[in-house]
């Protein structure tokens, strides 16, 4: 299986990029080829509703996005993992979303989606607008859902290494 990883965070250390992190290596670990696209550390341009793509053609931003492109339309699942900014999806995951609309066409249907969401309560109820925004666009997309995981009760830089949530996604990163 193809899967392309999407993270969020610009911390080093960060619990949803560690959590990426176990993720990857189960998922290779299965045989399973991973594209990594870790958007807080790239230049990507958010959609402006231009219409020039027509939703299925070049976009007029030329940025680390065209890198992604190929990867996103091949793959099999893709898994977002994102720490919760002000209840919602980092706005580096939400630019890199929007510009899905380039390639509308190419994606739409037959895919397979997880969610890694990490935040600082034990609330899990605070992480309902990530949780919605993914649910949202999988319904749109008619993707699949395959697993939403909740960090919750983390913030800390590594806090997460003390929890069972890397074990955890690890499995089922395996398992797929």
């Amino acid at each position: 299986m193809d899967i392309v990883i999407i993270t969020g965070s610009h911390r080093p250390g960060s619990n949803s990029g560690l959590l990426a992190d176990y993720f990857q290596k189960g998922a290779e670990e299965a045989g399973h080829g991973v594209f990594r696209f870790d958007a807080a550390h790239k230049k990507v341009h958010g959609c402006i509703g231009c219409d020039r793509c027509g939703m299925n053609g070049p976009c007029i931003f030329d940025d680390d996005f065209t890198s992604l492109r190929e990867p996103l339309v091949a793959a099999d699942l893709v898994l977002f993992a994102s720490p919760m900014y002000y209840f919602g999806i980092s706005s580096q995951i939400k630019a890199v979303i929007d510009r899905f609309y380039a390639i509308d066409a190419r994606i739409m249907g037959g895919k397979q989606a997880c969610l890694i969401a990490t935040f600082w309560t034990t609330d899990r109820n605070r992480a309902s607008g990530i949780v919605e925004t993914y649910k949202n666009m999988l319904s749109y997309l008619h993707w699949n859902d395959r697993g939403i995981m909740l960090a919750g009760g983390v913030n800390a830089e590594k806090e997460v290494l003390n929890t069972a949530y890397p074990g955890q996604i690890y499995e089922f990163a395996k398992s797929l």
